[in-house]
């Protein structure tokens, strides 16, 4: 049986990594605090307690992201299952925007498909067809991933940390999910000008309509269901890739359209 760690040890990790965002300089990670109870459970409920916090606060939250969708991510990180996180309206950035000066640690870049749902899911066990129902419509996005554990991770600590959730910029044109199919689009990413990486929908748990189905599950299980005007980030098209000081990020899926970024500092 695994161990469940008292509320003053959550307490104690969630504030180690509010301390860290807010320095912006990396901490231990939460696993050493947790000892035998590190678990996926254990990192959600820190999580949250962060959540909590940071509404408690005023921020609103803008929406979801699903990580670890993509093969090619799990097998960097070590992991094998998807995790999901909150997105906050203060961390939302528009295309062209220079993403500089926000805090960020040791930022990496990937190349996603955002769904902005129309109505609540909150069937409890959905179908696809409940995902496309629910969708508005679809915008090419950068997640700009990071991590106040200096990447030192475990799945207990990316989940703790908010799935890694850093930055994330959206494109300006929607798409509505009749004129594309998600499964066989195709992107290319450059930085600074140069060939980055290559990826397809189907990188995304096959389909970047899985990832929603997959969250809405999880969330509304969990009585958090996902609800209209949200912003779901599906999950990487191709690996995090590293970011410097200076680079200028530009990504385009067939179909979706185009979104890019510039990081003129830390």
């Amino acid at each position: 049986m695994t161990a469940s760690p008292d509320s003053i040890v959550l307490e104690a990790a969630a504030e180690r990594l509010r301390d860290a965002m807010i320095a912006g300089v990396p901490c231990d990670p939460v696993r050493g605090l947790l000892g035998a109870a590190a678990s996926p459970d254990a990192g959600y409920a820190v999580q949250q307690i962060n959540t909590d916090h940071w509404l408690a606060a005023g921020r609103r939250i803008s929406g979801h992201k699903v990580g670890l969708t993509n093969p090619a991510v799990q097998q960097q990180l070590g992991m094998d299952e998807p995790i999901w996180g909150v997105l906050y309206a203060d961390k939302c950035r528009t295309d062209g925007d220079d993403i500089g000066g926000t805090g960020l640690i040791e930022p990496r870049v990937e190349v996603e498909i955002a769904v902005v749902l129309g109505a609540d899911l909150d069937q409890g066990s959905h179908t696809v067809a409940d995902i496309i129902g629910a969708t508005a419509y679809v915008l090419p996005a950068l997640e700009i991933v990071d991590s106040r554990l200096a990447w030192d991770i475990t799945n207990c600590d990316m989940i703790a940390d908010n799935a890694g959730s850093g930055l994330y910029v959206l494109g300006t044109r929607p798409v509505p999910l009749a004129a594309v199919d998600l499964r066989r689009v195709e992107m290319q990413l450059t930085i600074n000008g140069e060939a980055a990486a290559t990826g397809n929908g189907a990188a995304c748990l096959g389909n970047p309509l899985n990832s929603v189905l997959w969250l809405a599950d999880a969330l509304s299980q969990r009585g958090t269901p996902l609800q209209a005007g949200e912003c779901i980030m599906t999950g990487s098209l191709c690996g995090m890739l590293p970011l410097s000081a200076g680079d200028e990020i530009s990504a385009e899926i067939d179909g979706v359209g185009t979104v890019s970024a510039t990081l003129s500092k830390y």
